[in-house]
């Protein structure tokens, strides 16, 4: 590697990146993990490959949505608590504000065409992102048989057997555990994840390297941990009892606050593991809105960058919309404050487990009872993901099952912005907008 090192980003310079990724991060988890490895490691050498793989071990692990996750906790790396802090916020905002505005064109003005030819070519310009992703995280995790065996069984569970995503974590996990112990050399971080051939980029130290020493802030001390757990507490409970007082434990947005932060503790496997929970619960328990409203709202989830989770504010703006929650003049203003407080019970536990656990996963690092099962961990995840690109593509192709009409002009566009990712390395918030176009234009035609 070259002795030739890259700049420290300053505060201002890494929240002008954060804000960029909070408006370009299309694609899902795996589209934003990939942009974010483009962005980060390769380009502009903020953190190299091994630890960036390293957080996102970590992050997989967690409940929550792990890209937001991921940002929070490269932001703590770089400048401590306020980067990881801004990074995870301004990886939501955008989004939220999207989602806000979009939430209420969709119930004041009905579902408009435009709107349905976007996100008719969004569709396989994502499902092209995910098999892409899939690919870049397999070709830079799996390096030896046996985590390529990890994410071949992990694929087998999930897409033969339907089992359930924190089964497969936890089985992979024991995996890990057993092979560090059996065959260490294919579980060590060097050997499981290590880049074997750096591009040129590469070859520049990064910021955050290998070998760099660790900053104060990562340095494990009880008092931060006490710390942190008592002000995301405090955090938590302050919005939900002042709820409580102000509306009584049964109002809607009572619930709301109390089944969102469920929600946020039960989330492992991201946004698709949570969904058919959340539309169980949200439409056949509570009847806060209705299926094809649900769907709807997935759709706009996907048309928007950030989390896809960021779904569950559209169920929070639905609801206090239509229930005029704060009287029929305004509608607009209950349906963004039940966004918002959506937004914020489901993703501070997420800050929590970053700020409270990132001092204990940088102290891991070289030890193999810790990175055996992340690095296990991660090569599950690759099947998961593959298992999601192939979910994507089947409901696009065939939207009404196997045994309906073949969609061929979204078999089409999906195979062409696969050729466009693999072949001319096309940046994914280009393909995106170039998509979006073309199904605006076949909606108008």
């Amino acid at each position: 590697m070259s002795e030739h090192s890259t700049t420290s980003p300053s505060f201002s310079e890494a929240c002008r990146f954060w804000f960029k990724l909070g408006c370009i991060s299309f694609g899902g988890p795996a589209g934003q993990i990939a942009i974010m490895h483009q962005e980060l490691v390769e380009q502009r050498r903020w953190i190299s490959e091994r630890r960036f793989l390293h957080a996102l071990n970590y992050c997989m692990v967690l409940p929550g949505p792990e890209a937001q996750q991921l940002a929070t906790y490269l932001g703590w790396l770089l400048h401590g608590t306020p980067g990881g802090i801004v990074a995870g916020s301004l990886f939501v905002l955008p989004s939220l504000l999207l989602i806000i505005i979009l939430s209420w064109v969709y119930l004041a003005f009905g579902n408009l065409p435009i709107i349905a030819g976007i996100l008719y070519g969004i569709k396989p310009a994502v499902a092209a992102i995910v098999i892409h992703a899939s690919y870049k995280i397999g070709t830079r995790t799996l390096k030896n048989s046996s985590l390529y065996g990890i994410a071949a069984i992990a694929f087998i569970a999930l897409f033969a057997f339907q089992v359930g995503f924190p089964f497969i974590i936890l089985g992979a996990a024991v995996l890990g555990l057993l092979g560090g112990r059996w065959i260490p050399q294919h579980f060590c971080g060097s050997h499981a994840s290590a880049n074997t051939n750096p591009s040129p980029a590469h070859q520049r130290r990064a910021v955050i390297d290998d070998d760099s020493p660790r900053a104060q802030h990562t340095l494990f001390h009880w008092s931060g941990l006490s710390r942190v757990i008592l002000t995301g507490l405090f955090l938590w409970a302050l919005p939900l009892c002042s709820l409580w007082i102000a509306f009584g434990w049964q109002h809607s947005l009572t619930q709301m606050a109390w089944f969102f932060t469920k929600t946020a503790l039960l989330t492992f496997g991201g946004a698709y593991a949570v969904l058919p929970y959340v539309m169980q619960e949200a439409v056949d328990y509570y009847r806060w809105l209705t299926p094809t409203q649900m769907m709807d709202g997935l759709a706009l989830g996907e048309s928007t960058p950030g989390p896809l989770i960021m779904v569950l504010s559209f169920v929070g703006f639905v609801t206090a919309y239509v229930q005029q929650l704060f009287g029929p003049e305004q509608l607009f203003l209950a349906g963004s404050f039940a966004a918002i407080l959506v937004t914020w019970f489901t993703f501070l536990p997420s800050f929590i487990f970053i700020l409270a656990g990132g001092p204990l996963i940088e102290s891991s690092q070289g030890k193999l009872q810790v990175e055996a099962p992340l690095n296990a961990i991660t090569a599950a995840v690759v099947g998961v993901v593959l298992n999601l690109a192939i979910f994507f593509t089947y409901h696009i192709v065939w939207p009404h099952g196997f045994n309906a009409q073949i969609d061929t002009l979204a078999g089409l566009m999906t195979a062409c912005a696969v050729i466009a990712l693999f072949h001319f390395k096309a940046k994914i918030q280009w393909t995106l907008i170039l998509f979006a176009g073309l199904g605006l234009s076949f909606q108008l035609l």
